[in-house]
């Protein structure tokens, strides 16, 4: 072997076993092992009893303001039609012939005023028949009278008397009925709506002369539900708005206390003043009734949100900063906002960022000035 390569190989394993010297130490008996770790020894159980070192989760941001409630009457808004305060169809109480018409229809009539005339025929004459004979009879009375006071004449055959004149009197009343009643008048004010007579034609008793209307004060009728009814009350105030553009005014009349079986609604008429004659029966209209105050708050419709079980609500915070979840129920809604009810009367809500937040969750809340957002 070369001296050279020889050499080189000793150094070597000087090297080797002077560096492998410094990592091993001798044991008692004669053996080396390294020497442990400090983490090498800790069991596994000491490992897993280490605690773990907490993560902090940061609180999540929500603008927050605050709003004050108002007492506000809750609407009821009832669809109807307008409709006459009464029609009546007048009809002839006695057969006559149509001897004269006074009036067309449209044509407005005050209380009395003659419509139409029967011909009179011989009724006058019957009239003066039945009156000659209650002048007999109240001179045979008369006599009777006199006679039994002088004792002539016995206490029945005073009353015999007596009975004649009182059926006299009853024909002669009979009859002058029968004359009036050929001349058929209006009973209260109001307009011809038709008109059935004809000059000449020959009416029974019991058929139609004309139909009258009564249009003031009209009313406004409406079918209001089972759930509001309870709501109103007779002389609340109700607003209307007609299909025509009309916006009227006035309070409540009847309502109903038997439900209509198919709707299970009930009928309620508003009484509108008339003087003018502008309004007109049968026209479609919506009528919005206010009923008792209650407190109310007016926010944007953004704001409202649907909770895990999709009940509409809106979210605030209390004063430790904890999201709660609110019900509320819509009362009306305008273009510039929604009234609500359901809230105590000071509350802050959530205005930006209440779908990312839940009941019971703590936030960072930044709170902005009133008003609505």
């Amino acid at each position: 072997m070369n001296r050279s390569i020889f050499i080189a190989i000793l150094i070597a394993v000087g090297v080797t076993g002077w560096i492998l010297s410094g990592q091993f130490e001798a044991d008692g008996d004669g053996t080396s092992e390294a020497a442990p770790t400090a983490d090498a020894a800790k069991t596994p159980t000491q490992e897993i009893a280490a605690p773990k070192a907490e993560k902090k989760v940061p609180l999540v941001q929500v603008a927050v303001r605050t709003f004050n409630g108002e007492q506000k009457s809750e609407p009821v808004v009832v669809r109807g039609t307008t409709e006459a305060i009464r029609m009546v169809e007048i009809k002839a109480e006695t057969p006559g012939r149509v001897s004269e018409i006074l009036v067309e229809r449209g044509d407005r009539v005050k209380k009395g005023d003659v419509l139409v005339k029967f011909a009179v025929k011989d009724r006058k004459a019957q009239l003066a028949e039945a009156e000659a004979l209650v002048r007999q009879r109240q001179i045979e009375y008369d006599a009777a009278k006199s006679l039994n006071k002088k004792g002539f004449s016995a206490k029945t055959t005073l009353a015999g008397t007596k009975a004649l004149l009182d059926s006299a009197l009853a024909q002669a009343e009979s009859v002058r009925i029968k004359l009036e009643d050929l001349v058929i008048r209006a009973p209260f004010d109001g307009y011809i709506e038709d008109r059935a007579a004809e000059l000449g034609a020959f009416i029974k008793d019991g058929n139609v002369v004309a139909t009258l209307v009564d249009e003031n004060p009209i009313l406004i009728v409406g079918q209001i539900s089972e759930l509001n009814v309870n709501k109103i009350k007779v002389g609340d105030e109700g607003y209307a708005k007609l299909i025509t553009g009309e916006e009227v005014s006035g309070k409540v009349r009847f309502i109903s206390k038997t439900a209509d079986p198919s709707t299970r609604t009930f009928r309620v008429e508003l009484l509108i003043k008339n003087d003018e004659f502008r309004i007109r029966s049968g026209v479609t209209a919506e009528t919005t009734f206010m009923t008792d105050q209650i407190m109310a708050h007016f926010i944007s419709p953004a704001i409202l949100t649907l909770n895990e079980a999709g009940v509409l609500g809106v979210r605030s915070v209390d004063e430790n900063d904890v999201v709660q979840f609110h019900p509320v129920q819509v009362l009306s809604d305008t273009s510039e906002g929604t009234w609500i009810t359901g809230l105590p009367k000071q509350i802050n809500l959530i205005t930006v960022g209440q779908e990312f937040v839940k009941d019971g969750e703590k936030v960072l809340p930044q709170k902005l000035t009133a008003g609505v957002q």
